[in-house]
């Protein structure tokens, strides 16, 4: 799938609220906030998140305009981290795996590291396609399960 990558727009928030507000997302994301639902919640954290300079977020945009999620990089140099939400309605066509292929080609930033719920196939997928590798697992507590988890770390170092 094709797609690029591309600044944030006011416009793009409500898309994304309402693809990280999806049941099955939250669940298949499993760390999600406390609440998905408070919008004001979600507001002031995108507000914070446009406006620090050591966090690089895009949106993902498809062939035909649509946004289908987004993307970005945080954390300090050494431990910085990807991070990724894909609308349901996209799941299994590559669209991940097209977006952080671009967002590593535009952060040069190494190592890069990633956490998934171990259940979470299709984002382990995505990431070893991507050239992480499984570095460690960890148990946490997983909000959108109400329960603690097995979560994989991975790490891109090339």
């Amino acid at each position: 799938m094709d797609v690029t990558l591309r600044e944030v727009r006011e416009s793009d928030l409500a898309v994304f609220y309402r693809q990280t507000t999806d049941p099955e997302g939250i669940r298949m994301a499993a760390f999600t906030a406390e609440d998905p639902s408070d919008r004001a919640r979600f507001d002031a954290h995108w507000a914070r998140l446009r406006h620090d300079p050591a966090v690089l977020t895009r949106t993902v945009v498809g062939t035909r305009g649509e946004v289908l999620g987004h993307i970005g990089v945080f954390g300090p140099p050494g431990e910085r981290e990807v991070t990724y939400w894909i609308g349901r309605e996209y799941w299994g066509r590559g669209a991940a795996t097209a977006a952080l292929r671009a967002l590593l080609a535009a952060v040069p930033d190494r190592p890069l590291h990633a956490q998934a719920a171990a259940d979470n196939v299709g984002s382990l997928r995505v990431l070893d396609a991507c050239g992480f590798t499984v570095t460690g697992h960890e148990r946490g507590y997983a909000n959108a399960r109400g329960e603690e988890i097995d979560e994989v770390v991975l790490t891109l170092t090339g």
